[in-house]
């Protein structure tokens, strides 16, 4: 139903509990395929993405041409963009396939992002915490928060962009009233 799209640069740490969260997802059939799309790393990352079961392509190109030409080579109706060290609280499965079945029936909000972590989440957030609650808060999203997009949807707004900043692009792209919010949390993991 869904192939997921992690972006990698010398992450071998961060991808493990990224990748571990995508568990549930698996297990579930809502993931056909996980594409790490990586950077040129020189660490184990490619080990990691083997031992997961992951497709690994490796492109020198900028992260937004890396991340539309992993795009392009799913075929899944669903594509979901994480970067790694990303982890979606457990219960992400069921807040995917909810926003899911409700996007066949509800025009334009075919794009969401998870729900970054409230203040009741976190025991002590720190100060740079604070500020990305506050920009959450404003209804500013943010690349860490993830992308479950339907491929047409994507398609539509032409992918990732060649840009630096890709993945905010992309958010700009689709623009606030056609990206709704998971019920669901992702943390971001260093």
């Amino acid at each position: 139903m869904l192939n997921v799209i992690v972006a990698t640069h010398e992450s071998e740490r961060s991808l493990v509990p990224t990748l571990a969260a995508l568990v549930p997802g698996a297990t579930a059939g809502l993931i056909g395929e996980v594409v790490i799309a990586d950077a040129g790393s020189r660490d184990a990352t490619a080990e990691v993405a083997e031992f997961a079961g992951c497709r690994f392509v490796v492109s020198s190109e900028p992260l937004g041409a890396r991340l539309k030409a992993a795009a392009a080579s799913t075929r899944s109706p669903w594509l979901m963009f994480l970067r790694a060290g990303v982890v979606p609280d457990p219960g992400w499965v069921g807040a995917a396939e909810r926003f899911i079945d409700m996007a066949r029936f509800v025009a334009g909000s075919r794009a969401a992002v998870f729900r970054p972590p409230g203040v009741g989440d976190l025991l002590r957030p720190s100060l740079t915490e604070i500020f990305k609650l506050m920009h959450a808060a404003l209804g500013g999203t943010r690349p860490e928060q993830g992308l479950l997009i339907a491929r047409p949807l994507y398609e539509s707004v032409g992918g990732h962009p060649a840009g630096a900043d890709a993945e905010k692009a992309l958010l700009r792209r689709i623009g606030r009233q056609r990206l709704a919010t998971l019920g669901s949390v992702a943390r971001t993991i260093r």
